[in-house]
This record gives C-alpha cells, structure tokens and sequence, in this order.
C-alpha cells in the first residue's frame, strides 16, 4: 500500500472518530442524568441540596473514590458496587414496609403471587422520572425518604466505628472511620443516592434508565433490553469480518514485507552515546525500582482480599490501607511504564538525527528530578487524601481525586502534563535536524514518531477537563480520554514506532517496510481504539447510541490483535538472524511475549468483556482484571522492560551479558502472570459472572458470595502466581543493577 494512501487513511481515521467522539462528548453533555436542586418528599420535606450530592461526590473522592468498590461498575472489586448494593438494600427495605403495611409480614413471608403485586408497585414508583425541568427537583415518597434514612445508617456505620460492623468492614477492606465526621458521612449518602436514583429511574420519554438498565437488578425490573442483544450480535458480525479482511491483507502483502539479509556486523557498533543519551540511563534505574515497589503494594492489595484489615496478623490497614495500597499499585504502574517508554524516546532522538542539541543533557536532567518529584508528591498526597487530612477543596488539589488511573491530585496532573511538554521540546529538538532532511528515508517514520510524540504530551491534558464538582458522567468520560486514548492509543503508537527505528537502526528492516507497517498499523489500531473508548460508558449515563458505537468500534480494537502471532513470529525471526543480533535476544523475546498478551489479555480477554450483553453482567467483577493485568502488564509493562533492556544493550554494546538471571525474569514474570489469572482471578470472575446473571450484581459482589470458602480458596491460590511473578521482578532488578556493578556481565 502506498504510503500517501496510507498517510491519507491516517488523517481521516483521525478527523472522523475524533469528531463522532467530540459529537457524543456533546451529547453526553446534554443528556446525563440530572442533578438536581433538591430531593423532596411528596409532604415537601427536602431531604437533599444539589450542594449536599456534589460536596458527597468528594467526599467519596477523599476516601479513595474508585479505589474502594465501584460506582456504576468502574473502581475496586473488593468492595460492593455502591449503586448496586444501595438499589437492592432501597428495594429490599421498600419490600418489606409495604408487605408489613399490606400483610402485616416480612416480604419473604407472603406469597409469590403477592410478592409480585408488590415488585410491580416498587417498579412503578422507583423507575418513575419525577424529575421537574421547572423547579429543578427530584420528588420522592416518604417511604422512600425512610429508606434513604435506613441505608444512609447501615453506610454511616459501615463507613465509620459502628462495632457490630467489624467482620463486614473487614470483608470489604474498610477501615474503622474511613470517613470521621458525621457531616461528611451524611453528604456522601446523599451522592451515592443520587448516583443509585441514576440507575433506576427512566430517561424522559423512554424505558430504560439513565444507565441502560445497569446494574442487573430484577426486583426493579433492571434486566438487559434488546438493544444489548442486538449490539452484542452486531460487534460479533464486524470482529468476525475484520479478523477476515485483516488475514486477507496478510495473506497477499506476506511477500513484500520480506527484508534484506541483515548485515554481518552491528551497524551500531561505532556510534558514540551522547550526554544526553548517557543521561537517561537513571531513569531506567528508578524505572526498575517503581516496578519492584509496585509490585510490592500489589502483593499487599491482593492479600486484603483475604484478611481486609492485615497483613499475616500485622494491622497494616491503620497505616496503609486497601484504598492507598491499590491507588500506589495502578499509579506507580503507569509511572514506571510512561518513565521507561519517555526514557528510551529521549535515548533514540539524538541518535536518530546525529547530533546532540546545546543543553540537551540538561534538560534529560531537569526533566527526571521533575518526574521524581511528582512521583513523590502524589503518592503523599493521595495518602494524606484517604487518611482525611485534607479539607475537600484540598484534597482535590493535592490530595486524592478518587478516579481510577488518575488519583493522583490537580496540581501533580498539571506539574506531570508540563512535564510532558518538556519532553515534548526534549524530543522535537533532537529530532528535528532528520525532520529537515527530505532526502531521508526515514523521514514518513520520523514525522509519525514527532505526531505520536505530541499526543502523548496532549492528550494527557484530558484529564484536566473536569473539575472539582463536575458531573460524574462527564468526568467518566474524559476520564477514558486519558485512559484508553492516551495509555492505550497513543502510547502504543509511540511504542510501536520506537521498535520500528530500533529495528531500523539495526538495519534489520528496511526503511520504507517499516514505514508502510507503522502507517497500516496504526491507521487499523485507531480505526477502532478511537471510538472504542465508548465501550467503557455503556453504563455511566450516556445516551444509547454510545452503546452502539461502542460495541461496534470496540469489536474492530481486536482485529489487529488476532493475528499477533506474524509479530511474534517476526521477531523471533530476527533475533535469530545473525550472531550479533543474539545479544539482543532478550530484549527482542520481551516484545515477543507483548505480541503473546496482545493476543491473550488484550483481545480474548479483552472481547470477553466488552461486548455489551457480557459486560452488562460483568462489569465491576473479578473478569475486568483478567483484562486489565494481561494488558496494562503484559502489553505496556513487557513493552516498557523490553524498550528498557534494547537502550541498556545500546549503553554498551561491546559488554556480554550473563544471561541467567534475565532469563529467569523473563519466564517468571510470564508464567506468574498466567498462573495469576488462571487459577485466581478468572475463575473467580467467571463464578461472579453466574451470580451476576443469577441474582444480580448486589450478590456477586457481596460479602456473603465473596467470603464463601471456594471463593477464599480461590483467592489465596493467586499466592502461587504473584510470587512467582514477584520473584521474576527481583530477579530483573538485580540483572539491571548488575549491570551496574559487574554481576550481571561475563568476565572477558
């Protein structure tokens, strides 16, 4: 395919998916439930301000937010689902007050054909749309107005010292006084009120709720709709005709992508590092150093999942509780890997020109102390946010912001989003002296290396589009512009160029080959991970179309990712073409085992949730962490050790590595993973799925379902698989630092 073509398909992918993704932003804008001035009950008694839910909403934040169970399914897994387990604890009491009043019995107590007559009369008063565009406000009955009391108490003990609640905070991962004032506690009810009347109540002039009728909930008549059946079956129909289309490209292109002869000696072998590229060596240091500490508060996470409060017996949760612990684990994850994918790109700019611009050196410098320093920062201050310490507007600033992937507070967001421009600046300058040679062959790469470079300094900026109190449906939604466009899309493409020069460099691919394959790589990639990012609010308030442009985008991200075995094939290939290419065969079977989870934790288990009937029960279980390990790990963090070890073999090309302990490393980290998930925490998602379909959300996420001895028994086994993946991550620490001081290299 001709690369003006393919240029072509770049930038209509880019201006038609950014501007159906800009059009439903939009719509999201408009149509998300509404938060209103005041609840009242029918006897004009208000029950809440528009104040009270949103000042609610950071409390949550304060506490951890997503880090402690889920709202509307996304967060923590340890913790129920809050909209889930309020809706079902608000219908179970409303049950109950009516069948006393109606039977004088407990509704378990009557008859079926009476429990009917009440479910239908629960339906009809919790999924009405009392909602008035006039004044403002949401009606309730008192009875309601009593199980928002009820409820609010249960959490209030649960949240802060209520003694009888011991084993159930345990269970969750609670510590006693999560949240210590009364007053905050009671703002926080109201938002999960709000949040939970979100889930039930029916969009004006339809019959489905604000959240498509998640979560699974039947007593409120909460059961898919046929626009779930149909959608589910549409994306099945595209992944099966992309995966076609995709192995008919391969099939017919196979020939031209065959590659010269590689040279008989490293065509690197006499290039002289520069300062600057000497410079970057740290960062790879502090890179394996987050990685073990990461690796560290993984351990301690999983372990709260079976003792929620300790850690064997020591009381780690009065210090670093559930909520800190996994926040560190997911932060300290994208900070290693975003460290060593920035680090090796600021390793490449001056080779890739030649030259060595005025004061690069101390730029690289500049810009490492400054990533220190946010790294630190955020840490405390998300700490300092779950142990309340922070006023509200504080915590939003320097505290913890409660949202998944992006805890870490507004002033570090804004410090690391100007960090990146410096990067940005770092890279262009180098770079830009091969930008201005058109004679170059490498210049289509280089000027797809300078776009990706530019959106990954841009497009970390969408997370600073809400603020404080922004609407949660909004704050979602560019929430995912971070997560999926920025750590999924972007980053991946900048990785998938960087290989392509390393490659390139090494004369192991041709220039123009690797040109074409980045293009179509990333012209497929974007087609569908751009309006993919609607797969993740099918649930969180937004119209129905998102839906559908969700489940159809999404199913096209694993298209690609089928055929992740002629990547792999490939590399192994080159590893093996030459002698001297065989010193970096370990660095290479890293980007081997990225095309291997590409394939297994991005696309099966990737597709396995995201389909909107499967994700209807599935989401907020134990299955999104199936996906989220063997992806954010298995393709961005063996992407990151593999960038890591090709720059380290770079420093000092001449060296012959003891290969022993990186061998270990690499087979531990790989077989820990997969015992990981399959013995631990895909089984328990797929038991979750059946008491999903079963008896709703509320129950598989419960204590009672999750606390259950083959559910403990499942759980202590993932012991196996983290220590021995843990043990592949000291084993990579100490090959690093041995190259260091001598003892990960053979003696000559």
């Amino acid at each position: 395919m001709k690369t003006r073509t393919l240029w072509t398909s770049f930038i209509l992918v880019m201006v038609v998916s950014f501007g159906i993704l800009g059009y439903y932003g939009i719509e999201i804008y408009r149509k998300a439930p509404p938060i209103p001035e005041k609840v009242i009950t029918t006897n004009g008694e208000v029950i809440m301000t528009a104040a009270q839910i949103k000042d609610g909403q950071n409390v949550w934040q304060s506490m951890g937010g997503q880090e402690v169970g889920t709202i509307w399914g996304h967060g923590a897994y340890q913790a129920p689902d809050w909209t889930a387990d309020w809706l079902h604890r608000e219908a179970i009491y409303m049950l109950n007050e009516m069948a006393e009043g109606e039977y004088g019995k407990s509704y378990d107590a009557i008859s079926e054909e009476q429990r009917a007559l009440l479910e239908m009369r629960l339906q009809r008063e919790m999924r009405a749309n009392t909602y008035d565009e006039t004044t403002k406000s949401i009606t309730i009955s008192p009875l309601r107005a009593k199980a928002f009391d009820a409820i609010s108490a249960h959490y209030s003990g649960l949240f802060m010292d209520d003694p009888n609640m011991h084993e159930l905070r345990e269970a969750y991962a609670i510590p006693a006084n999560s949240i210590k004032d009364a007053d905050r506690m009671q703002l926080m009810n109201s938002f999960f009120f709000w949040a939970t009347w979100s889930t039930v109540t029916e969009r004006p002039g339809e019959e489905i709720t604000y959240t498509n009728n998640w979560p699974p909930e039947k007593l409120v008549g909460n059961e898919p709709t046929g626009t779930l059946l149909i959608w589910t079956g549409f994306s099945v129909i595209i992944l099966l005709a992309g995966i076609g289309l995709m192995s008919w490209y391969y099939a017919t292109r196979r020939d031209d992508e065959e590659n010269e002869e590689a040279p008989s000696v490293n065509p690197i072998s006499g290039a002289a590092l520069t300062p600057s590229m000497k410079a970057t060596l740290k960062y790879f240091w502090i890179v394996t150093a987050l990685i073990l500490v990461q690796i560290l508060m993984g351990v301690i996470t999983a372990h709260y999942g079976v003792e929620g409060l300790g850690f064997y017996g020591l009381p780690l949760a009065e210090v670093l509780p559930y909520s800190v612990s996994r926040t560190w684990h997911i932060q300290l994850a994208i900070f290693w890997i975003a460290t060593s994918w920035l680090a090796t790109g600021l390793f490449l700019a001056p080779a890739i020109s030649g030259k060595e611009p005025k004061f690069q050196k101390l730029g690289v410098n500049v810009l490492f102390f400054a990533l220190l320093v946010i790294v630190v920062g955020s840490l405390a201050g998300q700490w300092m946010g779950v142990m309340q310490k922070l006023g509200l507007v504080e915590n939003f600033w320097f505290g913890h912001q409660g949202y998944e992937y992006v805890d870490l507070g507004r002033f570090w967001q804004i410090f690391l989003f100007a960090g990146l421009f410096i990067w940005l600046f770092l890279m262009g300058r180098a770079i830009w002296p091969a930008l201005k040679d058109k004679q170059s062959g490498n210049r289509h790469l280089l000027i797809m290396f300078l776009i990706a470079s530019i959106a990954i300094a841009s497009f970390y900026g969408a997370g600073l589009m809400w603020g404080r109190q922004t609407h949660l449906a909004i704050a979602e939604y560019w929430r995912w512009w971070v997560v999926h466009l920025w750590v999924e899309g972007f980053f991946e493409v900048f990785a998938t160029v960087a290989i392509a020069f390393l490659f390139v460099r090494m004369q192991l691919i041709r220039a123009g080959i690797a040109t074409t394959s980045v293009l179509f790589a990333t012209v497929i990639f974007l087609s569908g991970g751009i309006l993919g990012t609607f797969h993740h609010l099918y649930f969180t308030g937004t119209p129905t179309a998102v839906l559908a442009l969700g489940a159809s985008f999404s199913a096209l991200e694993v298209v690609p990712l089928v055929l992740m075995g002629f990547e792999a094939y490939h590399n192994l290939n080159l590893s093996r073409s030459r002698d001297w290419v065989k010193a970096y065969k370990w660095p290479i079977y890293f980007f081997v085992a990225v095309a291997f989870w590409n394939f297994l934790g991005a696309g099966i288990f990737g597709f396995l949730i995201n389909p909107p009937i499967a994700l209807y029960y599935m989401q907020g279980l134990n299955t999104t962490p199936v996906h989220g390990h063997t992806a954010l790990f298995g393709v961005y963090g063996m992407l990151g050790i593999g960038l890591m070890l090709f720059v380290l073999r770079d420093m000092d090309i001449k060296s012959v590595w003891n290969e022993k302990w990186i061998k270990f490393a690499f087979w531990s980290l790989n077989i820990g993973l997969t015992l990981m998930v399959l013995l631990s925490v895909l089984p328990v998602g797929l038991l979750q799925t059946i008491a999903s379909v079963k008896h709703g959300l509320w129950y598989a996420r419960s204590a009672e379902f999750l606390q259950s001895e083959p559910l403990e028994t499942l759980r202590w086994l993932r012991a196996i698989g983290d220590t021995i993946f843990a043990l592949g991550a000291v084993a990579l620490a100490w090959f690093v630092f041995g190259l260091k001081t001598g003892w990960s290299l053979k003696k000559k």
